[in-house]
């Protein structure tokens, strides 16, 4: 039987937290009277994240485990969930509790609407500090201005997918994995709900905020825009004339015989303005290169060591 909902979770290092989170999710799916599938998409972890999944296998069938055969990241453990789902709909959603599994009902009650996508937007974010939040404004600001594809401020992976949208996200076969750009280059009728995020349940974020923002928010850049590099080709000309009109004026000064630029602070700060933007354009320009280095590859996103409680037709072998 294939199941009306698919419940996606990547983890990493996160057995306090794997049998509370089931216990709320399965709650929802009594309360909807849903069929659904449970996919643990596991990073290999030093604790007993995987025992404990195990454990709730044989428990409860509708649980399903893919254990990588390394660390691949979030991202790519997010897209080996999506793919190897055989739901009528696809929700993705973290394991620490911040967002509440109870929301899963509304999310689907909106697909209703004629709705292909339904995200959470977050009207607040307990336990986040103000930096956190400042950087996330930010980045979503920059995206926005700069990239194809709009992505909504405020949301992270938690969504509802139809599987309409999944078998698009299968198409696009890209190895970045930036699911909430992936999603939006798709398209569709895409809706939303507000909800206020909660603070992890238990242990600690096995993500770094600062350089892990950045990451991410120079991934969706870069993925879906070529506009960072037509604005260093325009700001190169725009140097280029600066360059040429500060010669002249070097010109006229020999030529009046009179020195108005004394000084060597004029030559250095010139020397490390023009290197720091050089250095700024090469390395936009290798982060282009590396991407496309990566395609070129056609490196798989993931590998798989095994698959657990899955039937032979499961499609997880990407």
């Amino acid at each position: 039987m294939v199941p009306q909902i698919s419940l996606v979770v990547p983890v990493y290092k996160e057995e306090a937290n794997i049998r509370p989170f089931l216990a709320r999710a399965e709650a929802v799916f009594e309360k909807m009277e849903k069929t659904y599938e449970i996919i643990f998409s596991l990073d290999p972890s030093p604790d007993r994240t995987e025992e404990v999944i195990l454990e709730e296998i044989n428990r409860n069938p509708c649980i399903k485990l893919l254990l990588f055969s390394r660390r691949f990241g979030q991202p790519a453990a997010t897209m080996a969930g999506i793919l190897a789902c055989t739901g009528e709909t696809c929700v993705v959603i973290d394991v620490d509790l911040q967002d509440q599994p109870e929301l899963i009902e509304q999310l689907y009650a909106k697909l209703a609407e004629g709705f292909q996508v339904v995200y959470a937007t977050r009207r607040s974010r307990r336990g986040e500090t103000w930096f956190k939040r400042v950087i996330s404004h930010f980045g979503y600001t920059v995206i926005n201005k700069l990239s194809d594809v709009k992505i909504p401020r405020n949301t992270g992976d938690f969504r509802i997918m139809t599987r309409r949208v999944i078998e698009e996200l299968r198409r696009l076969n890209e190895t970045h994995g930036f699911l909430r750009g992936l999603v939006a280059y798709v398209g569709f009728r895409q809706g939303f709900i507000e909800y206020d995020r909660d603070e992890r349940f238990a242990g600690k974020g096995n993500y770094n905020r600062l350089t892990g923002s950045f990451k991410i928010g120079l991934n969706g850049l870069v993925s879906f825009s070529s506009r960072p590099l037509f604005m260093m080709s325009i700001a190169g000309f725009i140097l280029a004339a600066f360059s040429f009109l500060l010669g002249a004026w070097y010109v006229l000064q020999k030529i009046i015989g009179v020195n108005l630029t004394a000084g060597l602070s004029t030559t250095v700060i010139l020397i490390t303005f023009f290197s720091g933007v050089q250095l700024l354009g090469l390395g936009l320009i290798g982060e282009y290169v590396g991407r496309i280095y990566d395609e070129a590859k056609r490196r798989p996103m993931y590998i798989l060591d095994r698959k657990v409680n899955f039937g032979e037709d499961a499609n997880a072998d990407r």
